[in-house]
């Protein structure tokens, strides 16, 4: 009987939690030419503060040898969010912005994990965010180039000039998942965190959507 490999059982258990997040109504009418380049603008804003934390733990985390494999300066987001700002709102786009209710809970979930130096944890979202933006960001770059005739300004965030292969670049990252050697107790909790990121990621779309109504 051949073992599963823990890559494919996170995906195969946290599929409709994925589901349930990218069929938000908020980005699913940003996909289908329902939003608006306020909306997407909205959406970036709260990206720059989920990076910044995730990006700020990932600097507590070089030294570990559990989420080092993980590293890699060419997913590294944050530059490319702020550039993403200043040419969709102007140089002036820190005074301009603020995280929504969801955004902040889940940077201090990030924050959290970081200061308990919990590497699965951190591996967790960072699986969560890095490569969800090599697989279904690609199509969203290009949904919103279309749709706001965006070159490369302000969807900087998708675009990872640095990675040859997002293909090669996934399938090393959940050989490293595999080759991790958390035992059983460790994969559930980090499967468990997978489906925590999920969630703040959906309740991020409905916090969007809130806004949108309230504005």
């Amino acid at each position: 009987m051949s073992v599963i490999p823990f890559s494919q059982v996170l995906r195969e258990r946290t599929w409709t939690d994925h589901g349930d997040s990218e069929g938000a109504s908020f980005m699913s009418d940003l996909m289908t030419g329902k939003g608006t380049r306020e909306d997407y603008i909205a959406l970036v804003v709260q990206h720059y503060y989920v990076y910044e934390a995730l990006e700020a733990a990932a600097a507590e985390f070089v030294g570990d040898p559990e989420a080092a494999p993980f590293l890699s300066d060419q997913l590294t987001r944050l530059p490319a969010l702020e550039a993403d700002l200043e040419y969709l709102i102007g140089a002036d786009w820190r005074d301009q912005i603020a995280p929504l209710p969801t955004t902040v809970r889940y940077v201090q979930r990030i924050r959290e994990i970081a200061a308990q130096h919990w590497a699965g944890g951190f591996v967790a979202h960072h699986y969560t965010r890095y490569l969800g933006d090599l697989s279904g960001g690609q199509m969203i770059r290009k949904v919103m180039q279309r749709q706001f005739g965006f070159d490369t300004n302000g969807v900087g965030f998708y675009l990872f000039d640095q990675i040859a292969s997002p293909k090669e670049f996934k399938t090393t990252y959940r050989e490293q998942l595999d080759a991790a050697g958390w035992d059983e107790a460790e994969r559930e909790r980090v499967i468990a965190e997978v489906i925590e990121a999920y969630r703040l990621n959906t309740e991020l779309f409905v916090d969007l959507a809130a806004a949108k109504a309230a504005a």
